[in-house]
């Protein structure tokens, strides 16, 4: 009885085998009549016996990968081509391989739509399929953000610093001979116009990193959860790893503004000046602050210094005309508390001379603005309203109809 037993068992077992065999049959039949649904079905029928034999497995799972890609369900086909060995498992890389390249096409045109949590979701599988690739990530973590899913974006932020991500990639530049226009070009193009006498002074650079952008980010999405703390230690942390990288030190400064710290931001920016002494939007912001808490004279010192370095830089023109004129309202509060006795007449027309001259003095400011800028509406309003003030007829109408000009 037991001999009968075992064959009996035996025979049980290659009966098995053979219906595992033959489905799988079935289903690749199906795939290749382009019936997807049916091979899922077929492969579903079969799955705990398949999975469970290791003769058929990888086959097993590379056709229910096949089943799902064609059926758009990609998380499935992910997961079952992950399982392939053996023999299949080239065959399966080339498929994940196409089907990154698939979510990613299908990301870039749900982007175009504005479908943004889509396209998040599908450049997170494709990461998934290839991790070396973190390009994919980075690009996830943006299409959330635009899609308002700030917990995904967060947490494919805080991924990207972990593990180190920078995106830097080379950049390849050449000259058009003819027109002396340099643009990018790819690198096989550079090869190629490098031997080129219609090209000249190739160059090869570096793009700038991501990380500032990327620890900016965690920390804008930490301060709108009411996290700014931790914001703050996320910006410290990189800025620790990254001890001269000025995007961070930035970061972590204007994180400071929202911490109302503005004594912590100042010294930051100091810090940055340090590093970077000919860059003009330092000394800007250092202006900024500097008039915000009411150093006037170092405000303006900050502005000329941003102006020395970059003569078209705008904000510090129409910042130190706003400079110039911030004692007006003092000035207008304290004539409008005077008296009519003789000594109060004197002081009122002292002041009205100490007004006049104050608005004189920003006058140039506002006038190397329009220079730089003939379009800036704040200049010709400001102008408009000196001139008319001092009692500039001819200025004051010549502003007033170039702001008519400007639709202001």
């Amino acid at each position: 009885m037991k001999r009968i037993f075992l064959i009996a068992m035996a025979t049980s077992v290659s009966m098995f085998s053979f219906a595992q065999k033959k489905e799988l049959k079935a289903a690749e039949k199906a795939l290749k009549a382009g019936k997807a649904a049916e091979a899922k079905a077929t492969l579903t029928s079969i799955a705990s016996l398949a999975e469970a034999n290791a003769k058929y497995k990888d086959q097993y799972f590379y056709l229910k990968g096949q089943a799902a890609n064609n059926l758009a369900e990609y998380d499935d086909a992910i997961a079952a081509l992950k399982q392939v060995g053996g023999k299949k498992a080239g065959d399966a890389e080339t498929l994940l391989a196409q089907i990154a390249g698939n979510l990613v096409n299908a990301a870039i045109e749900d982007n175009k739509v504005k479908n943004y949590a889509d396209a998040a979701q599908k450049l997170y599988q494709a990461y998934e399929i290839d991790k070396n690739n973190q390009d994919y990530l980075y690009y996830a973590a943006s299409s959330a953000v635009n899609g308002g899913e700030y917990d995904t974006a967060l947490a494919h932020y805080i991924e990207l610093k972990d593990i180190g991500y920078t995106g830097i990639s080379k950049q390849y530049f050449v000259t058009e001979a003819a027109t002396g226009q340099e643009r990018e070009v790819s690198e096989t193009e550079y090869g190629l116009y490098q031997r080129s006498k219609d090209y000249t002074n190739p160059r090869v650079a570096e793009s700038d990193s991501r990380l500032p952008e990327i620890v900016k980010n965690i920390a804008l999405i930490y301060s709108q959860k009411g996290e700014v703390d931790k914001a703050v230690e996320a910006a410290k942390e990189a800025r620790a790893a990254n001890p001269d990288d000025i995007g961070l030190l930035l970061t972590e400064a204007n994180l400071y503004i929202k911490l109302d710290r503005k004594d912590k931001f100042k010294e930051l920016m100091e810090e940055a000046v340090a590093k970077q002494p000919t860059n003009p939007d330092l000394y800007y912001n250092l202006g900024v602050i500097n008039a915000e808490q009411g150093d006037v004279a170092k405000a303006r010192e900050y502005y000329e210094k941003a102006i020395s370095l970059k003569p078209d830089h705008e904000n510090s023109y129409l910042n130190l005309s706003a400079l110039m004129l911030s004692e007006d309202e003092a000035i207008v509060t304290e004539m409008n508390g005077l008296g009519t006795s003789r000594a109060d007449n004197a002081r009122y027309d002292e002041l009205k001379q100490k007004r006049e001259d104050i608005f004189r003095s920003a006058v140039p400011y506002l006038e190397k603005l329009l220079e730089v800028n003939p379009k800036s509406a704040d200049a010709v309003r400001t102008l408009m309203n000196i001139y008319g003030t001092i009692g500039d007829t001819a200025k004051f109408k010549e502003m007033k109809a170039k702001l008519t000009e400007l639709g202001g």
